[in-house]
Parts: C-alpha cells; sequence; structure tokens
C-alpha cells in the first residue's frame, strides 16, 4: 500500500523554529481510523526532561559504553564539549518517554515500536541541559487489521540552535490482536 502523506509535510525536519514558543505540553488524542487523515501534521511537543549525569552513568553502565565524554566530568571539562554528554542512543530512547506524554491512539488493541528509520544527532546533548521534542506524523501505511505510523521527533535542546536528535521512528497499531486469541499459531 502507498504512503499517505498530508498537505503539511515539508522537505526538511522539523527544528526549533517549528516549536511552540512557550513552555507547554502539546498533545493529540487520535482514533485508529483516523490516522491516515492526521498524516502531515505536527501532532504536539512533550515537556522538558533534565539530562542527569545519574541517567547517563546508569545508561553507560547498561550499554557497556563508559566512554569518558560521557561519564568522566573531570576530564570531560576540557574536552571538546566542555563536560559530559548524553549517548546519542540514550538521547533517541527518550523517543517512547516523549511519544506516550504527547500521542495517545484510542481504539488500538496492540500497539508495537516497529524500530527507526532515519536517526541523527546533529548537536551534541550536554549533562544538566533540557530536551523536549516536536513531534510531527509525516505518514501513515495501511496494514492487515492497523496502520504503521512515522513519528518524527525534534530533539529541542535548550538554548541550542541545533537539535541533539532527529529521528523516525515507527509504530505498528492494529485493532485486534493478529493471530486472534492471544494463543500460539501451528
Amino acid at each position: 500500500m502507498p504512503y499517505v502523506t498530508g498537505p503539511e509535510q515539508h522537505s526538511r525536519p522539523a527544528g526549533p523554529e517549528d516549536m511552540p514558543q512557550n513552555e507547554q505540553t502539546t498533545s493529540s488524542v487520535i482514533d485508529i481510523a483516523d490516522l491516515p487523515a492526521r498524516a502531515g501534521h505536527t501532532l504536539g511537543q512533550s515537556s522538558w526532561h533534565h539530562i542527569t549525569q545519574d541517567e547517563v552513568d546508569t545508561f553507560a553502565r547498561l550499554t557497556g559504553d563508559e566512554q569518558w565524554i560521557h561519564v568522566d566530568p573531570v576530564r570531560s571539562a576540557s574536552g571538546p564539549f566542555a563536560t559530559t554528554v548524553a549517548h546519542g542512543y540514550f538521547t533517541l530512547s527518550l523517543s517512547t518517554v516523549f511519544l506516550y506524554e504527547v500521542v495517545t491512539v484510542r481504539g488500538a488493541g496492540l500497539i508495537l515500536n516497529y524500530g527507526s528509520d532515519r536517526v541523527r544527532f546533529p548537536a551534541p546533548v550536554r549533562v544538566g541541559s533540557r530536551v523536549r521534542a516536536l513531534i510531527a506524523l509525516p505518514a501513515v501505511k495501511t496494514l492487515a487489521g492497523g496502520f504503521q505510523t512515522t513519528y518524527r521527533l525534534t530533539y529541542e535542546v535548550e538554548g541550542q540552535v541545533k537539535p541533539g536528535c532527529v529521528a523516525d521512528i515507527l509504530f505498528h497499531y492494529y485493532v485486534d490482536v493478529p493471530g486472534g486469541s492471544g494463543g500460539t499459531r501451528a
């Protein structure tokens, strides 16, 4: 099936200039059947999330990526970012936090995070900074029993011109649970 796109689709990712100029969270509640009609629209903006050294240290420990630019504030003070920075994948992992805050799809019996298509980290996310996401819905594809959405998240870092992350995240929404009653298929 072809992608459904809407009139507000841009050839560039949303950036800080597209963010609502206030501190308020904005959100969308969408019935599953109305997803195609929302393609091409901005859905909302998350609240600010403060990036802490504890979060970065925990992520480093869990992933084994304990590079000094993430976990050594003393050494990082004289490094390229003048402080420790969050891992790109830690920043990306906030996508579900931001998505669930901003977007509610009613009528879905099953929601699956299907992955990501395009992910970029244009600027560092320094420890101590605040980030939030502007969430758009560039495309919706029809699936058997539901839809695949492509959400574009643009992570604004307070006080920075460039975003810390721009990512296309794919979700599957099904009206009913595929496979019926939840049992296994033979």
